[in-house]
């Protein structure tokens, strides 16, 4: 399993990280979102290096050109809700790939122990094709795992490119062993930080993805 971690090459991405993490700019949910799915979109292009190529010829006004295009079929996957932001970014640039969607989301089971539920998919069939799986934080590593193995009802993707914005050592070494340090598995991270805190946040990470996009959400045990 190769691990690309890109916040240590210098580019634009690192503009569009220090404004994600940032406790002032997050107060605007708009830009929030627009610089995760901008992380997305250059992320993307990073990606589209790695994937296969075929020459096309096209016609122009005046004579023919030879293009190299993506000759991989790809499928676009993301954990819901979170998730959806950096989605957009990827298919600004892989408009033609097609879409699945899951949700997974935390919960401490009666022995205490956090663990990822998943509860419903929309996914194509991705046997043979590339499949792209993007989740903006890769904490314990437990829902990019818990989706990934979902998608494999669906079939064997030729190559896996699992993506976040922000991941953590902890996350990549639960992600090498759970599919057995996979040649046809590639993490790409925007950045990765160094520790988890108590409950499983990424420090210094950003805080949750999903409420400082959507708002934030009430669980049932809230409830009175």
């Amino acid at each position: 399993m190769r691990v690309i971690n890109l916040s240590e090459q210098n580019s634009v991405l690192n503009q569009f990280l220090r404004e994600i993490r940032d406790v002032d700019i997050q107060k605007d949910p708009l830009r929030f979102r627009r610089n995760i799915e901008r992380i997305g979109e250059v992320m993307a292009i990073e990606v589209s290096k790695a994937l296969a190529y075929e020459p096309v010829e096209v016609q122009t006004p005046l004579d023919t050109a030879t293009v190299n295009t993506i000759a991989d079929q790809l499928v676009l996957a993301t954990v819901l809700r979170a998730g959806l932001p950096l989605h957009q970014g990827f298919l600004n640039i892989f408009d033609r790939a097609e879409n699945a969607f899951l949700s997974a989301y935390r919960r401490v089971n009666k022995e205490g122990q956090l663990e990822i539920v998943a509860e419903y998919m929309a996914a194509p069939a991705i046997d043979g094709k590339t499949l792209i799986l993007v989740d903006p934080m890769l904490a314990t590593g437990m829902s990019m795992e818990v989706a990934y193995l979902a998608l494999l009802r669906h079939g064997k993707p030729k190559h896996a490119h699992l993506c976040c914005t922000i991941g953590t050592p902890q996350a990549i070494d639960c992600l090498r062993k759970s599919l057995n340090d996979s040649p046809d598995v590639t993490v790409w991270c925007a950045a990765i930080d160094p520790v988890l805190n108590e409950k499983k946040y990424i420090v210094p990470g950003l805080g949750d993805a999903g409420d400082l996009c959507y708002g934030t959400k009430i669980h049932l045990s809230d409830r009175k």
